[in-house]
């Protein structure tokens, strides 16, 4: 695999301790070396880089099962991305969890107050500090830095390893903006300075999509499209950020921002990517290699030897699992060892409610190994159910050992249909080597349309916006006469391509059928940062 993480060791020492700390988020490890002292030599800048860019997956600079955050017992629940995921899905029917775990009844109720909360304690001090270790990486890569410690032959490599430094702080801010609405804004001259003060969230809105234009100007020094490795995010990577940023745009100023949102999308669609044939293969342990030169525009890896997480695609596919669906689908699928994920941990579910309003073609048969025919129907599903959701004496509990529709879309499988045996002693084998892709292809479709309906009083015929939607129904095996889609129809179907990826919740928002009260289109801010910080006001209705 040609990633960042397979030539760079992780420098503990890029963690500056002091900048955390006046900037209030929980306090790492100390370390013996300094920032200057992990410079010494010109490979440290890419190591910097490496776990910047690392920071959506590892929870620590030791194993994966320890955190770097202390109020956590389990590090898996501190790990960014399974948290952001379970902070945009869970709220909606595309996601219930029936761990007894104290953060997930009030997420799945939407009755979260401004107490402390793990899943929004995680997203909120991992986003802030990703911002943090972008912030002091700018210090450390400015021009005198490197002057002074005679660099200066890699000025223009360190130079893009800035503007990929600030595509991650554009993300992580981004996180901030749309879960927690008006966060603190946190700059380089914050770090040994003042206290980050708010913006509002119209404000940071604008800082925000300052730094991605720049990013993406023809005189940014972010990298095209193949001048880097994957993972490394470029210029597309930016622009679809853009995109999504002006498709809510409405819900974060107030002004809406259609023809923008637009725009982005196209600009990336027509840059050399397509739909990878196979929808499956897009979830597989080898992902990597199959997917992320066609589909994936920007990914978060996972390798089960280089870049563990108890997180991310180990989540989605053990937590999914029982021991009854992995004997099930590992039968179905004739897989001699009999199962198809590490373990069962039997915590994720999908609502019955949701597979009702939004599957097409999917049906309960108790006829069928799997709960229902999976030759039918959606053909991105893949599902395992237990009991009969239509029948009269069905009462959904989602804490119920066999309550609701199990997603089997992560597994151990990869596309030449092996799978990761237990106990195999030349592999971490509880571990998932799937990606999690941030943008994919079908999102830039979505957007497009979606953006061009809202352009039309609510429906699209642009033929373009068609031709993309029906390319995705084409790939699930769905019909597609239309010759045009609403936004609820458009809508419909992306939440069956991007089930799980942590976009539900504000899809929803922007239909109007999250919440009455708008209060809840954002999570509070951390009350133990606002008792330090004298600057931060709580959201309303906190």
């Amino acid at each position: 695999m040609k990633k960042i993480f397979a030539i760079a060791s992780l420098s503990a020492t890029l963690l500056a301790v002091s900048c955390v700390k006046d900037l209030n988020t929980l306090p790492l490890n100390d370390y013996d070396l300094t920032s200057e002292s992990a410079y010494v030599d010109e490979a440290s800048y890419l190591k910097g880089l490496a776990y910047i860019n690392a920071y959506y997956s590892f929870v620590s600079q030791n194993d994966a099962g320890s955190s770097d955050l202390p109020s956590f017992t389990d590090a898996g629940q501190s790990e960014l991305l399974r948290q952001w995921t379970v902070l945009n899905d869970l709220p909606t029917a595309a996601m219930d969890i029936s761990w007894g775990d104290s953060y997930v009844e009030p997420i799945e109720n939407q009755s979260w107050t401004n107490a402390a909360n793990t899943a929004i304690t995680a997203v909120y001090t991992r986003a802030l500090k990703g911002v943090v270790l972008v912030n002091e990486y700018l210090l450390q890569t400015a021009d005198d830095k490197l002057a002074a410690r005679g660099h200066n032959a890699i000025k223009a490599e360190v130079a893009q390893f800035r503007a990929e430094a600030r595509f991650h702080r554009a993300m992580f801010n981004y996180i901030l903006l749309d879960i927690f609405g008006n966060p603190p804004y946190c700059t380089p001259e914050n770090i040994g300075g003042e206290l980050p003060k708010q913006l509002g969230r119209t404000g940071f809105f604008n800082e925000l999509e300052k730094e991605l234009l720049d990013l993406i100007s023809d005189g940014s020094a972010l990298p095209a499209k193949g001048a880097v490795s994957y993972p490394r995010p470029t210029k597309d990577a930016a622009k679809a950020l853009l995109a999504r940023l002006y498709l809510n745009a409405g819900v974060y100023t107030g002004t809406d921002r259609w023809a923008d949102a637009k725009t982005y999308a196209k600009q990336v669609i027509d840059n050399g990517y397509s739909l990878h044939p196979v929808y499956a293969e897009l979830f597989y342990q080898d992902n990597s290699e199959t997917c992320s030169g066609d589909e994936f525009i920007f990914a978060i890896d996972y390798d089960s030897e280089k870049a563990q997480s108890w997180g991310g695609s180990t989540t989605h596919s053990s937590g999914a699992f029982n021991d009854s669906m992995n004997s099930a689908v590992a039968k179905y699928l004739g897989v001699s060892v009999g199962y198809v994920s590490a373990e069962s941990w039997n915590g994720y579910r999908i609502n019955p409610s949701f597979i009702k309003d939004n599957a097409e073609g999917i049906t309960y048969d108790s006829s069928k190994p799997l709960g229902y025919d999976p030759t039918v129907g959606d053909q991105r599903l893949r599902l395992y159910i237990e009991e009969d959701p239509t029948a009269a004496s069905y009462k959904y509990d989602r804490a119920a050992a066999t309550a609701g529709w199990r997603l089997w879309k992560w597994a151990l499988l990869d596309s030449k249909g092996n799978v990761y045996e237990r106990e195999d002693p030349g592999r971490n084998w509880k571990l998932s080597s799937a990606d999690v892709a941030i943008f994919r292809l079908p999102e830039m479709y979505y957007i497009y349309a979606e953006a061009d309906a809202r352009l039309n009083g609510g429906t699209t015929t642009d033929a373009l916006a068609v031709g993309y939607i029906n390319s995705l129904r084409d790939r699930a095996g769905l019909s597609h006469d239309a010759s045009s889609y609403t936004v609820e129809a458009i809508l419909k179907d992306k939440a069956i391509e991007m089930l799980w990826e942590g976009q539900r919740r504000q899809d929803e928002i922007r239909l109007g059928i999250f919440n009455t009260d708008k209060n809840r289109y954002v999570y509070p801010i951390l009350e133990t940062d606002r008792s330090v910080n004298p600057n931060l006001e709580q959201n309303p209705g906190y």
